[in-house]
């Protein structure tokens, strides 16, 4: 691993010569420029890696990913134009932005993308470097696996109204699991690699029983068997993949019982943690905004029995 974090420390110094060179924003020199000027800094930087098959890898992919990216990087910061951010910043997203979104996550999974960057910027990156790249990657990874707002650059034309009648619809089931411990209300949730709690859910396939679906998912996220009680909302949203293009997410949500036992987290490459909290609890841990009013309705309808 820290030969793979040397390496994408190499790539990152030639993406920026690349990109600080005279037009190096609007053209990408040829292979054979590429390929010289990432030799001579591994033969600089990390002398007897110069063979490195990852690095020149990841370097390819990157620059031909790199024009998605950068509109990607745009609608996820709408606030930075690409040509505003930092030179060492934008080429640090778009490294971990290509791992994160073209890349195998069996061989490189989110977490591992998303933290490899912030460590590079971190490293060579300025006071907020860290703290700008964890945002946009965490804005991406929102949009792509977790409920969320399309975001659209303020600094282009507006895209086209969507007809959300013609997108493909990816269905969801989350439930917000409670049990009592000791006269107390405990809810179960799971905790994601940016640093949010949040409800444990799972996929279902259209035209499939919802809570079935959803007691299934859960079982299988957190290993705990549920009895759905009554359901807390639902949310609908447009989302982007730069591959697969828009689809439509809609997400159900359920309160439910289970009786209080260790949650069994299952390997996953977007979750690294679940627990039980009391309510008392619950207004001191870091969760989404769409989030928070499913969990006051919850409190709202435990607190009426």
């Amino acid at each position: 691993m820290a030969n793979r974090h040397l390496s994408r420390s190499i790539v990152l110094q030639t993406l920026f010569e690349l990109d600080f060179a005279p037009g190096g924003k609007k053209e990408i020199p040829g292979g054979a420029e590429i390929k010289e000027v990432l030799q001579r800094n591994l033969r600089e930087f990390a002398p007897g890696f110069e063979n490195d098959l990852f690095a020149s890898a990841l370097l390819e992919q990157t620059l031909q990913k790199r024009a998605a990216v950068d509109e990607i990087i745009e609608k996820a910061a709408p606030d930075w134009p690409i040509e505003k951010i930092s030179v060492v910043d934008r080429n640090i997203l778009r490294l971990g932005l290509t791992e994160l979104l073209f890349g195998d996550p069996q061989e490189v999974p989110p977490k591992v993308a998303i933290n490899e960057a912030i460590e590079l910027a971190k490293t060579f990156g300025g006071e907020n470097s860290s703290k700008f790249v964890n945002g946009v990657l965490g804005a991406v990874y929102k949009e792509i696996g977790e409920p969320g707002k399309e975001q659209t650059s303020k600094h282009k034309k507006k895209d086209e109204p969507v007809d959300v009648s013609k997108l493909p619809v990816e269905k969801k089931g989350g439930a917000l699991v409670y049990a009592e411990r000791d006269g107390a209300i405990m809810f179960a949730l799971v905790h994601d690699v940016f640093g949010y709690w949040t409800i444990s859910k799972g996929g279902m396939a259209e035209g499939e029983n919802e809570e079935e679906a959803t007691k299934r998912e859960i079982k299988k996220e957190i290993g705990l068997d549920i009895a759905i009680e009554k359901k807390l909302g639902e949310n609908e949203y447009v989302a982007s993949h730069p591959e697969k293009g828009k689809s439509l997410k809609r997400v159900v949500y359920f309160l439910a019982k289970s009786p209080y036992r260790e949650l069994v987290l299952e390997k996953s490459t977007g979750l690294d943690g679940a627990r039980w909290f009391p309510i008392v609890a619950i207004p001191e841990l870091r969760i989404y905004n769409d989030i928070i009013p499913l969990i006051g309705k919850a409190v709202e309808i435990i607190s009426k029995k």
